[in-house]
């Protein structure tokens, strides 16, 4: 694997306050599988600036990351597949948004008129700029400036969706198809429905709009069968860039994976535990058995012919 990517943006964030690059791309030295993994919220470097911004400690406002989920999808580089990884934090800018999806009483002053104020994300305070980590945490002490939010969104957002985009491109021309998998974590209370088990990881396509079947299917099986009690769609079906990336009937399929951190990192400290090495290895032979399935199996000519 040659040393990973670490593309310039024009400007660092927080006009200076970042000197290391926003995100990452680590590639193979050859792709050989049509397969493009994505870990948009595992970012941890916070600036100095935003810290100051905030009203939350530096264990608070870590609450939104999905902790170390770089780090667990880290081998699929040396089997051949390119991963981009945040390294901004999820409460700075969340690139799982529309990339205006924005809280008008997060500003000092009118937001332009093509920016979405009235999305059910901004509502509950979890727009492009986040007002609110988990646990119902207001993020800033302040109204920030327009110009500060905007900044954020044409130095980080669009420079890391370019890549995104890029990638895809480029896997599909090579392949004939491309899949993303779209990586995340979620909180280990989570549950499908009312005192039933929780779930280990969930699967969403998106109710089959971003990938085909029987890709979603492989996944819960193969997961199933390394001991993981896995569901679909229910209740986290895929974000953004599942629904904007996935267009199966054109051998484009995404599908994002929730895993539950209770498997591998203490809550209350947000260390890794003991589990965190057995589920890194587990989610290397779930993709290595996913890139198996698609090489001598998976076919999407039927979509296309749709």
């Amino acid at each position: 694997m040659r040393e990973a990517e670490r593309p310039g943006t024009g400007r660092s964030a927080d006009a200076g306050a970042q000197p290391v690059a926003p995100f990452e791309i680590r590639r193979p030295l050859q792709q050989t599988e049509s397969f493009v993994f994505n870990s948009p919220h595992s970012g941890r470097i916070y600036p100095e600036l935003f810290l100051r911004m905030s009203r939350l400690d530096r264990l608070s406002i870590r609450r939104s990351e999905d902790h170390y989920v770089d780090e667990l999808f880290a081998g699929v580089v040396q089997m051949g597949a390119p991963l981009l990884a945040a390294q901004f934090p999820r409460a700075w800018l969340d690139v799982n948004r529309e990339p205006y999806e924005l809280d008008p009483r997060m500003f000092d002053g009118p937001l332009p008129p093509f920016a979405n104020i009235g999305s059910m994300r901004v509502a509950g305070g979890l727009g492009t700029i986040p007002r609110l980590v988990a646990e119902n945490m207001d993020i800033y002490r302040g109204r920030m400036s327009v110009e500060e939010g905007l900044s954020r969104i044409e130095g980080v957002y669009r420079p890391y969706h370019a890549n995104l985009r890029r990638l895809i491109a480029q896997t599909h021309v090579q392949f004939g198809k491309a899949i993303l998998i779209d990586c995340h974590s979620m909180p280990a209370n989570v549950r499908v429905a009312s005192g039933s088990r929780r779930p280990d990881i969930i699967i969403g396509d998106r109710y089959g709009a971003s990938a085909a079947h029987d890709l979603s299917r492989a996944a819960v099986s193969f997961l199933s069968e390394l001991g993981y009690n896995v569901v679909r769609n229910k209740p986290y079906a895929g974000g953004f860039i599942t629904e904007h990336y996935g267009r199966p009937g054109r051998g484009l399929h995404a599908l994002q994976i929730e895993i539950n951190r209770g498997l591998y990192v203490d809550e209350t400290n947000l260390e890794k535990t003991s589990g965190f090495d057995l589920l890194k290895a587990d989610l290397g032979e779930f993709a290595g058995q996913m890139m198996a399935y698609v090489r001598e199996g998976f076919s999407d000519d039927r979509l296309a012919a749709e």
